[in-house]
C-alpha cells in the first residue's frame, strides 16, 4: 500500500508533501520521496526507511519550489531502498504511483529496446518511461498520459508532474482511489481525504477509470472513455476526514469498492512481482519440507478464507489440512501433529476464541502464523511470525475487504509452501504468482459490471424468506460466506451447501419461494454443478448463477438470473467472485432498510467467547 499526495501551490510545497506524507504513513513506511519544480526542471528528493529520513535530507538539502508531488511506499517490486522509492523521474515528467502494473515487464524490455535506461526495480517506473516516449513523439503532457493510460494494465492510481510546467498536474485511477481537493488559487491530489484535510475541504473523488487535469485554476476530470465529466465536488471536514464515506451511501459498499486496492497492495506485499515468486516472511525454525499437517483456525468469515485456503494448499503445496471453528477447537483438545504448522486467521488479531486456539497450540510446540489485519493485535504479538493482509481499517461490521486480503495472503502462502515442498516447479510458481498478480484488475471489472444488475435481482431477492447458496469445490466456502453474508445485513435466513450434498437433504426446501444462489466457475467441477443446478430447476426452483461468460451459456434457459464474473485463473477465482456475493447482500439489505454497517446483535471484533 502506498500513499500519493500532490500540490500546485502558492507557498512552499515541500513542507507541505512531507504533512501531507506524514498523515498517509500508515499506507507505506519502507521508503518516501518528493519531486518540485525548480526553474522549470524536475528535482527529486528520495529516503529509504521512516519519512523522518526524508525529512532530516531536506534539512541538509532543500527543494524550493511550489509544485510537487511525493509518495510513502509500502515496498512491492523491488526491495526498499532509496533507487527503488518514489517518485520515479525521467527529464521530462516524475510519477508516483499505488498499485500493480501488470504488464510492467513487457513494457519495461520494450521501452529498454528503445534506449530507455531503468534505474530501479519497480513496475511503477515504466509509467514515467512509457509517458517520456510518447512526449518524444511529439504528444502534449495530456495527451501523452491518455495514450499512455491504454498501455497500462493492473490496478493503480497515479500522478504526474512535468518539466516546464508549472501549472499542471495530471492524476490518474484505475481500481486504486484517488481524491482531488479544490484550494484557493490552489489544486491538491491525494490517495484519500486524510492527505488532503490541512489543506481543503473541498474534494472531488475520481471514479474508476477517470483521470484529471489539473491547474491552479480549474481541474478537468475525463472518464474512462475520455469524455468530459462532471463529478461532484464533496465538503469534507479535515476532523472527520479518516471516518469518510467518500461519497458511498455505507462504509460497506466503500469497502467493497475498495477491494482492487486492499488486494493489490496485500497482494503486492506477498508476491515479488519482478521475479515472479512468493515472498511471505520465513517461520522461525521452521523447515517446509518436514510439514505433515497444517492446522487452521478462525471464525466467521475468517473461518471462510481458511476453508478456502484449504483447497489452496491440499493441492498446490500437497499438505493436509485440517480446519475448525475457533470456539470449537479450543475445547476439543485434538492431538497435534509432531510437525504440523498452526494458522490463525483474524481481521482484528484479538478474537478471544482464535486467540486461545492460538496458545492451545503454542502450548502442544507448533509453529504459529498470524494471518491478521492488525500487525500491533495481540495475536500477531503471540505468534511465532505474521503474514499481514493489508486491508486498512475496516468500519463496516460485515466483512469484506478483509476477507479478500485474507484470501490473498492464503494463497500466496499455498505457493510459497509449495514451491518450498518441491509440489510445484519454478514454472508453475511463476503462473500463479502472474494469475494472483491480476486479481486487482478483475475485481474492478467484476465490481463495475455486477452493480448494476445487482442492484435489479436485489429488489426481487429483498422478498425471500429463505435463500440457498451452494458451490462446489473451492466455491463451497463462498457458498457459506455468502448465506453468511445475506444473514448479518438483511436478516433474511440463508444456508450455504456443497451442491453434491443436494440431494442428501437439503432439496427438500427447494420451491418456487426460495432462491438458489449458486456459484460456478468455468472450472474442472462445473459439469458437475450443473447437474445440481438442473436439479434445482426441475423442482421448480428460481436459480440465480454466479459464473463467467462461457458458464452462464453453457447453464441455458433454465436459471432465473445470473451474474457475470471475469474469467480468472482457479486460484483467483474465490477471490474475484467475493465481490458479487458482497454486493448482493449489500443491496438486499438496502432494499430491506436494514442497518448495514452496524447490523443488530452484531460486533465488529469479537473479544469475549
Amino acid at each position: 500500500m502506498c500513499g500519493i499526495i500532490g500540490i500546485l501551490g502558492n507557498e512552499a510545497a515541500a513542507p507541505r508533501l512531507v504533512e501531507a506524507l506524514k498523515r498517509l504513513e500508515y499506507r507505506g513506511y519502507d521508503s518516501a520521496g518528493i519531486a518540485v519544480l525548480i526553474n522549470g526542471k524536475i528535482e527529486k528528493r528520495r529516503a529509504e526507511g521512516k519519512i523522518r529520513n526524508l525529512e532530516e535530507l531536506l534539512t541538509r538539502n532543500p527543494a524550493q519550489g511550489f509544485e510537487g508531488i511525493g509518495h510513502t511506499r509500502w515496498a512491492t517490486h523491488g526491495r526498499p531502498s532509496e533507487r527503488n522509492a518514489h517518485p520515479h523521474a525521467t527529464a521530462k515528467v516524475a510519477i508516483v504511483h499505488n498499485g500493480i502494473i501488470e504488464n510492467f515487464r513487457h513494457l519495461r524490455e520494450e521501452l529498454t529496446a528503445q534506449g530507455h535506461v531503468f534505474e530501479s526495480e519497480t513496475d511503477s517506473e515504466v509509467i514515467a518511461h512509457l509517458i517520456t516516449h510518447h512526449l518524444d513523439q511529439g504528444l502534449s503532457p495530456h495527451d501523452a498520459v491518455k495514450t499512455s493510460l491504454t498501455r497500462l494494465e493492473g490496478a493503480f492510481a497515479i500522478a504526474c508532474l512535468f518539466a516546464g510546467q508549472h501549472d499542471m498536474m495530471i492524476g490518474a485511477r484505475k481500481g486504486s482511489p484517488l481524491v482531488v481537493g479544490i484550494g484557493e488559487g490552489e489544486m491538491f491530489l491525494g490517495s484519500d481525504a486524510i492527505a488532503l484535510a490541512p489543506f481543503t475541504e473541498r474534494l472531488i473523488y475520481l471514479e474508476e477509470g477517470d483521470h484529471a487535469v489539473l491547474t491552479r485554476g480549474r481541474v478537468t476530470v475525463f472518464d474512462e472513455q475520455n469524455r468530459l465529466a462532471n463529478r461532484p465536488v464533496k465538503i469534507v471536514q479535515g476532523a472527520s476526514a479518516a471516518m469518510e464515506k467518500a461519497g458511498y451511501r455505507h462504509f460497506m459498499l466503500k469497502e467493497i469498492a475498495e477491494q482492487p486496492e486492499t488486494t493489490s497492495r496485500t497482494i503486492a506485499n506477498a508476491i515479488d512481482g519482478l521475479n515472479e515468486r512468493a515472498q511471505l516472511p520465513e517461520v522461525p525454525n521452521f523447515d517446509f519440507k518436514t510439514l505433515d499437517r497444517i492446522v487452521i483456525s478462525a471464525c466467521g468469515t475468517a473461518y471462510y478464507a481458511g476453508c478456502v485456503a484449504k483447497y489452496w494448499l491440499e493441492r498446490y503445496a500437497g499438505v493436509a489440512v485440517e480446519i475448525d471453528v475457533a470456539s470449537e477447537f479450543r475445547y476439543r483438545e485434538p492431538p497435534m501433529p509432531k510437525n504440523g504448522l498452526a494458522l490463525f486467521v483474524s481481521q482484528s488479531g484479538e478474537t478471544a476464541d482464535t486467540l486461545a486456539a492460538l496458545r492451545y497450540c503454542k502450548s502442544q510446540g507448533l509453529a504459529t502464523v498470524a494471518v491478521v489485519n492488525v500487525p500491533t493485535s495481540t495475536i500477531a504479538r503471540e505468534a511465532d511470525v505474521v503474514w499481514p493482509t493489508l486491508a486498512g481499517p475496516e468500519i463496516g461490521v460485515a466483512s469484506t475487504k478483509a476477507f479478500t486480503a485474507q484470501l490473498a495472503t492464503l494463497a500466496a502462502a499455498a505457493i510459497a509452501i509449495g514451491k518450498a515442498r518441491g509440489k510445484i516447479t519454478a514454472e508453475e510458481e511463476s503462473a500463479l504468482c502472474r494469475s494472483l498478480i491480476e486479481v486487482p484488475r478483475l475485481l474492478a471489472e467484476a465490481i463495475r459490471s455486477a452493480e448494476e444488475p445487482i442492484q435489479k435481482l436485489a429488489q426481487e431477492l429483498a422478498k425471500a424468506r429463505d435463500v440457498l447458496y451452494l458451490g462446489r469445490g473451492q466455491s463451497y466456502p463462498l457458498a457459506m460466506e455468502g448465506a453468511l453474508k445475506l444473514k448479518e445485513i438483511s436478516y433474511i435466513h440463508a444456508e450455504g451447501y456443497a451442491a453434491g450434498e443436494l440431494k442428501h437433504g437439503p432439496i427438500a426446501l427447494i420451491d418456487e419461494e426460495t432462491p438458489v444462489i449458486i456459484i460456478a466457475p468455468k472450472d474442472a467441477v462445473f459439469d458437475k454443478t450443473i447437474s445440481n443446478l438442473q436439479e434445482v430447476a426441475a423442482r421448480g426452483g428460481k436459480v440465480l448463477l454466479i459464473s463467467n461468460k462461457e458458464g452462464i451459456k453453457a447453464a441455458g434457459d433454465v436459471i432465473w438470473a445470473s451474474i457475470e464474473v471475469p474469467d480468472c485463473d482457479p486460484i483467483a477465482a474465490p477471490i474475484v467472485y467475493s465481490a458479487s456475493i458482497q454486493l448482493l447482500a449489500y443491496y438486499v439489505a438496502v432494499q430491506k432498510g436494514t442497518d448495514v454497517d452496524q447490523p443488530r446483535n452484531l460486533a465488529k471484533s469479537v473479544t469475549v467467547e
